[in-house]
């Protein structure tokens, strides 16, 4: 009888450690890990607090680009339309840039140009634009359609306008602001043999 009594105990205590395994762990006063824990999840340090609360690089602008375009709800009913000119407003500013919204009717265009010392990211969310840029291997062209990016870095010199027949809708961000542009006449010289027309501040209608 005794070898069984002991098989028996033996039986118990397995048991008892596979029940210790899967319930929560009990302190002293009754209360397990979850009880005074609560929810890990919503523990300070496991969020991460270290984010920007502004973007700082290429791709964080090229991200809040992103989610400004698909915000609709936030651009839409801003847009106009000005038959003299591209309109434009002010969607959002941080520390070292700000985002525009622009609308194009058909023909309208931004001339050839370059955004003094800043740099940026675009994005088209309505209708379709033609990006020409100058390099130094010559004139490209390319189709601008919602869902795709253009990032430029300063100095680069180009020309958007609307030659569909549709009205378009843009979204620029310019990182620093932008404060001046050079408007440039010539469309097939490299930039080097191009003639400035000056140095000015950038209308605020002409990004």
């Amino acid at each position: 009888m005794r070898p069984t009594r002991i098989r028996q105990r033996n039986r118990d205590r397995h048991r008892n450690q596979r029940a210790l395994r899967t319930a929560p762990r009990l302190w002293a006063d009754g209360l397990s890990d979850v009880s005074i824990a609560g929810d890990p999840l919503a523990f300070p340090h496991l969020a991460r607090t270290d984010l920007p609360r502004h973007p700082t690089t290429v791709a964080g602008y090229a991200q809040l680009v992103r989610e400004i375009a698909a915000d609709t709800a936030r651009w839409a009913p801003l847009v106009k339309y000005d038959a003299l000119t591209r309109w434009y407003a002010r969607l959002e500013t941080g520390p070292g840039y700000e985002v525009w919204l622009l609308s194009w009717l058909p023909g309208q265009s931004s001339g050839f140009h370059d955004h003094g010392p800043s740099s940026g990211v675009m994005t088209v969310v309505q209708g379709e634009l033609v990006e020409r840029s100058l390099t130094h291997a010559g004139e490209g062209s390319r189709t601008l359609r919602p869902g795709g990016q253009r990032v430029f870095s300063s100095g680069y010199l180009h020309e958007v306008v609307n030659a569909a027949l549709e009205p378009a809708v843009s979204i620029h961000l310019y990182s620093p602001g932008l404060v001046e542009m050079n408007q440039y006449g010539a469309r097939s010289a490299t930039p080097e043999h191009l003639t400035g027309q000056g140095t000015e501040p950038a209308p605020e209608r002409q990004h």
